[in-house]
């Protein structure tokens, strides 16, 4: 690898990683604030995201130069595949956080219900995928990677069994059905931050030994085990 490539590979690294921790923040801060009621949190959710189109346009552009003028291989062409990919899953956090906040903002405007799910157990599940995702990318680790996709069936199962008790809380209390609709919407947004999560641990498999585990029997027969 030329000193030159090189040197374009650790700023694009810092950058991705920059982003990471800027995408972790703002879905710690949406959760806190739906689950406290707290508008100034999520205020700054809607200005950390407007950061983050502005870090992931720059991540983009980064990785198309370093193809242009680099024809980086091997390892160096595997993490810039990978990272153009976990690019977009992370601007996608970033946006469902902010979905989050919005509908944790207009909740404060309503009165206060009892939740009709475990909503702290689904956000800290979610919120420690996306969390040892990003250790997984900084430290390379496979099998940190592999668990993470595991547990993405956990928070399935939590949004599955959480629609049937919205619809049934909303058979019971049918005048709270606009309340019951956005936690609706916001376990929805936590099973897709999980799935993009995933896609994320699945890039860091590929970005170490060039396996795309997402349609692979192998590793699909290991994950149902």
């Amino acid at each position: 690898m030329s000193k030159h490539l090189e040197h374009e590979m650790d700023k694009l690294r810092k950058k991705l990683l920059s982003l990471t921790g800027m995408v972790e923040d703002g879905l710690y801060k949406a959760m806190k604030s739906f689950e406290t009621r707290n508008k100034v949190l999520a205020k700054e959710v809607f200005e950390l995201d407007h950061l983050i189109d502005e870090v992931e346009v720059e991540v983009e552009e980064d990785c198309l130069k370093i193809f242009a003028l680099h024809q980086p291989v091997a390892i160096d062409l595997r993490y810039l595949v990978g990272a153009l990919k976990m690019n977009n899953d992370l601007e996608r956090i970033g946006d469902l956080s902010v979905n989050i906040a919005e509908r944790g903002y207009y909740l404060t405007k309503r009165p206060e219900i009892e939740a009709p799910f475990d909503f702290k157990t689904m956000a800290e599940k979610t919120h420690s995928m996306l969390k040892r995702a990003i250790d997984a990318l900084i430290d390379m680790d496979v099998e940190a990677a592999q668990q993470i996709i595991l547990d993405d069936q956990e928070v399935d199962a939590i949004n599955k069994a959480m629609y049937k008790k919205v619809f049934s809380r909303i058979k019971e209390k049918p005048d709270d059905v606009e309340c019951l609709v956005q936690y609706l919407a916001i376990s929805r947004c936590l099973e897709r931050i999980a799935d993009y999560t995933t896609n994320i641990a699945e890039d860091v498999i590929y970005m170490v030994n060039g396996k795309i585990v997402r349609h692979d029997p192998d590793f699909q027969a290991w994950e149902n085990e």
